[in-house]
């Protein structure tokens, strides 16, 4: 009979749009192929009362209490929604376009939860409609205020679509319930820790970060990864400590507090190399190209680090000149194709500040003599340079430079040193001992605003606005500290109607890359073995980017290696640094 009447419904399904239905248990349509579920309920006869009655009390199904009265049953992966959700409309705070949050961002995590097997698939084997009863629940007029329906929140709209997806995570195992431990607030916090990471990619706090950047570079968003990462550690993206946004009646216990808290800075490279296993896992097709009109191109990303490490203009020529002479603005090489293993992954930022590192070696060549050298020439034209602008001093911009990065890492240390990695909110796990808990907090904080003003210490100031510049530098400052409109001419020469450098050598970091499959790296750094020019170049661009100095260190080698391929290869293996 059931079978019947689901035959006679031949609406279209709002979400796969089959024609495919089936009954749950409380009477309510269900798609067998997306397992979507629909407000309609099925007419049913009552001889007791009248006829073509609806239902209007559904069973209370497996809703259960738990460990906690008050406390909700809620899944890891409903979690991370939260948490994804709140990321997405930080940036869009931010100004990042709207469209990624309800498009781009939603449609991703939909894609992980299918290919996960978590949502938006078949069930496993063995398993009833009986779980779709845990939605059902949901609509109990007679039930306590409802849970919010946490699959829908990415989403700002509120369609029939939206909201009933939400009964997709009911499709967890039936399974999960026995394993699920006793000293875990979410339903599956153990075996979530107890799966196997090579059969799915399991979801993590850094992910979040790489979901985020996924759907940032989907939309060739002006935001690199260093930006989004220095947004999160600012606090203007919610990351750390981010479970105690959660509603109070998604409990976390200990289990989920491995899952969900995190008490280190999230690492550049883990959050890419996770977002590139990510794009490949949810079988994306080719990202939107990087065109030279848009912010991640190289010429334009080398020109706003220019402005912000406070170099001459003109050197964006030169930046510019080398990208096109090795092919790294080509929207073939730029352009992310996931699971594409023949083409390299570009980190646009890294690859930026290495093509600026390129440059000022070819000019400058940065051996600790020759850029004083260069500085001594154009300290002496510039005493007698009474037209046009000044002639580019790169010991001036050192010293200017310096000062400046010093104060600035000194700031970014100490407030890294002071802070409280602690959840501001505190955990309770009862009722019964919400009152202590908060009263034991008060006291703490209570404590702490006594030492600060029996110290005299300054209380943090408010928080600034987020800017992509971290160092900003004015052409109107009358103290010569700004090098932006400095000419190059002193260190440039004219042949056959071209400006070349005056000094034709230059110094190769390394004579052969090695092989990243074998260890993991194109090249190895070690301050000790190159000069302190060279390490202070990298040294300001990995305050910028906020990674390690070998990090940009590599990138330098690949496009030297690219740039001087041809005469690399007429040389014999035991040649010297110099060429």
């Amino acid at each position: 009979m059931d079978e019947e009447e689901a035959r006679d419904f031949n609406e279209r399904c709002a979400q796969c749009s089959d024609v495919n239905w089936g009954l749950t248990d409380g009477g309510r349509f269900y798609c067998r192929t997306c397992h979507n579920v629909t407000e309609r309920t099925r007419d049913v006869v009552n001889t007791e009362v009248t006829c073509n009655a609806r239902i209007q009390t559904i069973s209370k199904g497996s809703r259960n209490r738990g460990k906690s009265e008050e406390g909700w049953e809620w899944y890891v992966c409903e979690g991370f929604q939260l948490i994804l959700k709140k990321q997405a409309e930080a940036l869009e705070a931010l100004g990042v376009c709207p469209q990624m949050k309800d498009e781009i961002l939603c449609n991703f995590w939909r894609r992980y939860l299918q290919k996960s097997q978590q949502a938006y698939c078949d069930r496993p084997a063995g398993e009833t409609v009986k779980a779709l009863s845990v939605c059902d629940s949901s609509t109990d007029m007679d039930s306590e205020p409802d849970r919010p329906s946490l699959l829908h929140l990415l989403s700002l709209s509120e369609s029939d679509g939206d909201l009933q997806t939400d009964c997709s995570f009911a499709s967890s195992s039936g399974k999960v319930s026995e394993c699920t431990s006793v000293c875990s607030g979410s339903v599956d916090g153990r075996l979530y820790l107890m799966k196997n990471q090579k059969e799915t990619l399991r979801m993590s706090m850094p992910m979040t970060l790489s979901f985020c950047y996924m759907a940032l570079l989907w939309l060739r968003e002006p935001m690199t990864l260093s930006d989004l990462l220095r947004f999160v550690v600012e606090g203007h993206i919610p990351y750390l400590n981010v479970y105690q946004d959660f509603p109070e009646k998604m409990k976390l216990y200990g289990l989920d507090l491995r899952i969900f808290c995190v008490e280190s800075w999230p690492v550049y490279e883990e959050v890419y190399s996770k977002m590139i296993e990510l794009a490949a896992f949810l079988d994306l097709p080719r990202f939107p190209d990087i065109t030279e009109s848009c912010f991640l191109h190289p010429d334009m990303l080398c020109m706003k680090y220019l402005m912000e490490v406070n170099l001459p203009d003109e050197l964006h020529n030169w930046t510019c000149r080398v990208v096109k002479k090795i092919g790294f603005g080509e929207v073939d090489f730029l352009t992310l194709t996931p699971g594409n293993k023949s083409t390299r992954k570009v980190k646009y930022d890294v690859l930026a500040a290495a093509i600026i590192v390129v440059v000022l070696k070819l000019l400058f060549l940065l051996d600790d003599h020759y850029e004083w050298l260069l500085s001594g020439f154009a300290a002496e034209r510039n005493k007698n340079n009474k037209e046009g602008g000044p002639y580019f001093e790169f010991k001036e911009w050192y010293k200017v430079i310096k000062c400046s990065l010093d104060a600035e890492q000194k700031k970014l240390d100490e407030e890294r040193a002071k802070y409280l990695w602690r959840c501001e909110k505190p955990l309770f796990y009862s009722v019964k001992k919400k009152s202590k808990v908060l009263r034991r907090r008060q006291m703490v904080v209570n404590l702490q605003n006594q030492f600060c003003k029996l110290s005299g210490s300054v209380q943090p100031a408010e928080r600034p606005n987020p800017s992509s510049f971290q160092l900003s530098w004015s052409e109107e400052n009358t103290d010569g500290t700004c090098f932006h409109g400095h000419s190059l001419k002193g260190i440039l020469q004219q042949k056959n109607g071209v400006l070349t450098t005056i000094n034709p050598d230059y110094w190769l970091c390394t004579i052969r890359l090695c092989r990243e499959k074998l260890c993991g790296h194109l090249a190895h750094y070690k301050e000790v073995d190159f000069p302190q020019s060279y390490h202070f170049v990298l040294r300001l661009f990995s305050f910028l980017l906020r990674i390690q100095p070998s990090y940009i260190h590599e990138e330098v080698c690949v496009i030297e290696h690219k740039l001087f391929n041809k005469k690399l290869s007429k040389k014999p293996p035991n040649t010297g640094l110099r060429k």
